[in-house]
């Protein structure tokens, strides 16, 4: 996380604390039965390694910086900067100043559905960023604004919210129902915990076969072919699969 002191709920501030991965948060939001909203694949933080997590501040992007200046006066210290470019390959929307005045705002972290530029800078600023790669071209157009500017921003096929949590590590950038953290922080820890000691028991020669008693799903699948892995997992408890 970037060092700025941030203030977030307090299951805001459990999740971070646990630093746990987006595929457990994925994993223990399919376990709740929540919808999972998942970046388009290929983003990936400017410096690689960086992780971030809170409160979505979404903004659309139209060609000119003022948008970012607007929604950063009224943005609360640890949320997190969600850029609408519209996925575009052709420009980059955001740059070390955008960024060094995100970081002054408060704001914990940017994710962009698009590019960015100065990344030597922006390495340096240490802010977390998220996008889809760099482009020396900065926008060349100022296009129409919608009323939804500053309300919301799209993310691929997803709608992301001031109601969204935004967690981004080195596995992709995930939106989920901040009004679950607790549920998901809850979830995802256990989740993490029955994983690990999975692990640990396959690397002391007790193989995963053994531990989810294979055989015996097999045996019982042959009876029943309408008997899945998952409900099997379930009843031995492993965490493999949801």
């Amino acid at each position: 996380m970037h060092g700025q002191e941030t203030f977030m709920p307090q299951e805001f501030a459990e999740l971070s604390a646990l630093e746990l991965s987006t595929p457990e948060l994925a994993d223990a939001a399919v376990r709740l039965g929540l919808a999972v909203r998942v970046a388009p694949p290929g983003i990936a933080a400017v410096t690689p390694g960086q992780r971030v997590l809170g409160r979505a501040l979404p903004v659309r992007h139209y060609g000119s910086v003022d948008v970012f200046l607007e929604a950063y006066g009224t943005a609360g210290p640890g949320q997190v900067l969600v850029i609408d470019n519209g996925g575009r390959a052709d420009e980059a929307c955001a740059g070390d100043l955008a960024v060094l005045e995100a970081a002054a705002a408060g704001i914990a972290g940017v994710v962009i559905w698009g590019l960015h530029r100065d990344t030597p800078q922006l390495e340096e600023i240490g802010l977390p960023v998220f996008s889809y790669g760099s482009n020396p071209l900065g926008p060349l157009r100022v296009d129409p604004r919608e009323p939804e500017a500053l309300a919301s921003a799209r993310f691929g096929p997803h709608l992301v919210t001031a109601e969204d949590l935004v967690v981004a590590d080195r596995d992709g950038v995930l939106f989920l129902p901040a009004s679950h953290a607790r549920e998901l922080a809850e979830t995802a820890a256990a989740i993490h915990a029955t994983e690990r000691a999975q692990a640990d028991r396959i690397r002391a020669g007790d193989t995963l076969r053994r531990q989810t008693s294979f055989e015996d799903y097999l045996t019982r699948r042959a009876a029943d072919p309408a008997y899945t892995f998952r409900e099997h997992l379930r009843l031995v408890g492993g965490a493999i699969e949801v």
